[in-house]
């Protein structure tokens, strides 16, 4: 007998990849004693919200990480 297929959560209001801000990730992935990464400069609270943000968000996580860059 076969088994029903498995009913998917549904997808989160924004998604991972937008066409208007692309992701500042740069597969580096360690975070420093700030919990920065070292990459990107998005704090890691930026990086598990990049997710669930808007544009407008996304945005200003970006310009927050920029500032971080250029205090290093």
């Amino acid at each position: 007998m076969a088994q029903a297929a498995a009913v998917r959560p549904p997808k989160p209001l924004y998604s991972n990849v937008s066409p208007a801000v692309p992701s500042p990730c740069t597969s580096v992935c360690k975070l420093d004693e700030q919990k920065v990464c070292l990459g990107c400069f998005r704090h890691v609270d930026d990086i598990r919200e990049w997710r669930s943000a808007d544009d407008e968000r996304r945005r200003a996580i970006c310009a927050e990480a920029l500032r971080r860059k250029h205090r290093t």
